[in-house]
């Protein structure tokens, strides 16, 4: 399916990384586990690592914001207390939060070579893919989180439905998984790498380059699922990934910046919505484990872009938040699931009703 640029649509003004996706940034990975079964699951489990090596054994500096908290994101706590991000970052459904963790800290425990004493608080986010999917058939499992954690890779990355994605909906039409990337010249030509699980927004708020795409389609030529009471309930993950060297307040400031990038797309962090941002910093490689141990260095040397050239750090998510969640759009397929039907933002449709409102290509 074409991109956001394949169709000469253009988010912002920074110029995205060679993949236009968050493995952009060296070393980070992404793997997806899709479950489908029948005609009632819908379902699947993502994960991003941080970089090439065991996350616990190297932790990266990492800060996060929440816009509404109608959602979960496990594992912020340390991270809001420390400062650093341990654990692979784990996406799936509202209800199998629970395994993905567990399954997380069992792959901890294994990668360790079952030393004892040592704990382990994965971060795992969730939306709600219960139109599309049996979210309470508990069709998650332990060996679909080490299916994604093999299938975890860096190079292009795989969008729309496909594995937390595969049962969400985004403004009305099928949602799931996006990416994108930018690079920030004036930030030292840092790069900033975005990838969402877009299950947020109505289809009236929705937006693309600014003009107002979700009013300019009817539900009468592409139906909606429904399935949302209010309109606009749902959720969405954004992970952020840089190789600037931030601190954990400097990561904190981008991941708040996320909020800025789904507000551009139309998302208005309503009631009913979970929009849980994480950012983490790969500038700082070599930052101790947060473990007891008797060689644990006394202090280790960081170091830290100035802050006057993080402004263009904040572009590039705000810039990146956006295209991701469009690219989540264009890369889902029409989806049925549960007698629920949520169509696919076609490239043709969307196009039309951008020319329609002035729009000319990039």
């Amino acid at each position: 399916m074409p991109r956001a640029r394949d169709l000469g649509i253009a988010v912002g003004s920074f110029p995205p990384g060679p993949l236009d996706a968050i493995t952009d940034v060296p070393g980070v990975r992404v793997g997806h586990a899709t479950v489908v079964e029948g005609n009632d699951v819908r379902t699947g489990v993502t994960v991003v690592l941080p970089h090439e090596g065991a996350p616990w054994a190297e932790p990266v500096f990492a800060g996060a914001h929440r816009l509404n908290g109608n959602g979960e994101l496990t594992g912020l706590e340390w991270i809001r207390e420390s400062g650093m991000l341990g654990s692979a970052v784990g996406l799936t459904n509202t209800h199998s939060v629970g395994v993905v963790r567990d399954a997380l800290v069992a792959w901890e425990a294994e990668g360790r070579g079952g030393a004892r004493g040592f704990w382990s608080l994965p971060v795992v986010g969730e939306t709600w893919d219960g139109v599309l999917s049996d979210v309470n058939g508990m069709h998650v499992r332990a060996e679909h989180v080490r299916q994604a954690l093999d299938a975890a890779a860096g190079g292009p990355v795989r969008e729309g439905c496909v594995g937390s994605g595969t049962g969400m909906i985004c403004h009305g039409f099928k949602g799931g998984i996006g990416t994108a990337s930018r690079v920030a010249e004036e930030a030292g030509g840092a790069t900033v790498g975005v990838l969402v699980q877009a299950n947020q927004g109505s289809r009236e708020q929705l937006r693309v380059a600014g003009y107002a795409v979700g009013a300019a389609i009817s539900v009468d030529e592409v139906p909606s699922p429904g399935a949302f009471d209010p309109a606009g309930a749902g959720s969405i993950i954004v992970v952020v990934a840089t190789d600037a060297p931030l601190l954990p307040g400097q990561c904190e400031r981008l991941a708040q910046r996320a909020g800025l990038g789904v507000a551009r797309a139309g998302g208005l962090g309503e009631n009913f919505s979970g929009d849980l941002f994480l950012a983490f910093s790969t500038g700082n490689r070599g930052l101790p484990p947060n473990e007891i141990r008797d060689d644990a260095p006394l202090d280790v040397p960081v170091r830290m872009l100035a802050n006057n050239y993080v402004t263009p750090l904040f572009q590039a998510v705000v810039e990146a938040t956006e295209e991701a969640i469009l690219n989540a759009l264009l890369a889902a397929s029409t989806t049925t699931g549960c007698g629920t039907t949520a169509h696919a933002l076609e490239p043709d449709r969307l196009l039309d009703a951008l020319r329609s409102l002035g729009w000319t290509p990039a």
